[in-house]
């Protein structure tokens, strides 16, 4: 038995696993060994050493005699000597397959960039207008400082918010965007009080200029109106009550009855002048109205309108006016409406029949079904002739272009491009039907255009 106490023995254990413990050799301390001691047989020095005497397996065992234990070592440690030797000094590869590996690779790098490439250029195709404006970049939205010019006449009405100016001074050609205005107003937390009215700025203003010059009593005109062209006579009434001092019913009152301006027609649908007006102080409703069918007759006067022709030839022009999408096309449409009247054609204007159901305005250009083929005086799909009033105010170009038509065969037209407006003039049914075949074509692909 060792000095070892058998206390050493984990506790509890029998006597024989205590005798065990006690057998076992004291640790022993390994002192360093001189450089010129031979190697420990076992050890990676020693196998290394039989490695450089002999390569053979019979060689190996000659030179190097030890006991059985210390040859399963040496075994051990030479094959991981080995494994080192091979990790390290990895064996050489063939030139033929490394070009080929380096051709795979190259591939495998083409492949993985044309892949992003590709779905970066997707991905710009498809948001880059939501990135560049998330990030700031691309064109600004507002115009630059310096850049404005020449007049622009902005109408601004009861009630009328920030987001309503902002699309109003982007409509009269203020503002570089519909949208500039309102959002500086948000962006700079700009509360601001806008009074109904018509002001007086001018193109290409930046936004905060914009601001400046509607906050300024001078640019305000006062007791003023914009009536834009092709309005009915309820719209013109509802517009100058929302920028003049004068209350709606008045207006409405003051337009029932023709016969109080000199007029000999139904209704003064037609006769209320598309055009700015600054009216007098103190103005009354039949005032307004006055002042609007005199304008109408000078327009009249000015187009070389016999007397007694003036409501034939409005009517003529409301429907251009309300027909034309460029005014460039205004006396073509003219020479279609003549045509059509001189051949015994129903016009079979769309214009007329939304008039007549009450869709004149309904943000659509085809007309309803219903609106087609309902039976009344303006429907022109139904009745022959002109219908039994204007439509709308025409303004001095659709009255030019009712006495003065173009010269031409056509009998049909169709916008087929109702973006830019682009019309096509056709003399025979089947080339109308391959235009209308067109724009039909343009409304499956511009489904939100209005069609």
């Amino acid at each position: 038995m060792s000095d070892r106490s058998e206390s050493a023995a984990p506790s509890g254990q029998e006597p024989e696993l205590r005798d065990l413990f006690g057998a076992l050799p004291d640790p022993q301390v390994q002192m360093p060994r001189p450089a010129e001691q031979p190697a420990v047989p076992g050890s990676r020095r020693a196998a290394r050493e039989a490695a450089k005497v002999t390569s053979t397996p019979d060689a190996a065992r000659t030179e190097t005699p030890a006991a059985p234990s210390a040859e399963v070592h040496q075994g051990t440690d030479a094959t991981l000597e080995a494994l080192f030797r091979h990790e390290a000094e990895p064996p050489a590869v063939p030139k033929h397959k490394r070009r080929r590996g380096c051709l795979i690779a190259l591939l495998i790098v083409f492949v993985l960039v044309g892949g992003a490439a590709a779905g970066g250029l997707w991905v710009w195709n498809t948001y880059g207008d939501k990135i560049s404006e998330t990030m700031g970049w691309g064109p600004s939205k507002d115009y630059e400082a310096g850049q404005a010019t020449g007049t622009a006449l902005v109408t601004i009405n009861k009630g009328d918010g920030g987001q309503q100016v902002s699309e109003a001074l982007y409509d009269a050609g203020v503002t570089k965007t519909s949208d500039v205005f309102y959002t500086m107003m948000v962006k700079e937390n700009i509360v601001n009080t806008f009074y109904p009215g018509v002001y007086k700025l001018q193109q290409k203003m930046t936004a905060a200029a914009a601001l400046k010059a509607l906050n300024d009593p001078k640019n305000k005109m006062q007791n003023s109106a914009v009536i834009p062209e092709g309005y009915t006579v309820a719209q013109t009434v509802e517009r100058i009550a929302k920028s003049v001092d004068v209350p709606l019913a008045d207006l409405q009152a003051a337009v029932q009855n023709p016969a109080d301006y000199g007029v000999t027609a139904p209704s003064l649908e037609g006769w209320l002048f598309p055009a700015l007006y600054e009216f007098a102080p103190g103005a009354t409703a039949k005032d307004i109205v006055a002042t609007m069918v005199k304008r109408t007759r000078d327009s009249l006067a000015a187009a070389s309108v016999p007397a007694g022709d003036e409501q034939r030839v409005l009517t003529i022009a409301s429907i251009i006016q309300r027909e034309a999408r460029a005014e460039a096309d205004f006396y073509k449409v003219s020479r279609v409406i003549q045509n059509r009247l001189d051949q015994g054609m129903k016009l079979q204007m769309d214009s007329t029949a939304q008039y007549g159901y009450g869709e004149l305005h309904s943000g659509s250009a085809s007309t309803s079904d219903a609106a087609q083929n309902d039976d009344n005086p303006w429907n022109t799909y139904v009745i022959d002739g002109l219908p039994k009033t204007p439509i709308a105010n025409p303004g001095d170009k659709a009255i030019d272009a009712a006495m003065h038509p173009a010269t031409g065969s056509w009998l049909y037209f169709v916008t087929v491009n109702l973006d830019t407006g682009e019309t096509v003039f056709s003399a025979t049914y089947e080339e109308h039907e391959a235009a209308v075949k067109q724009w039909q074509d343009w409304c499956k692909a511009n489904p939100d255009s209005g069609c």
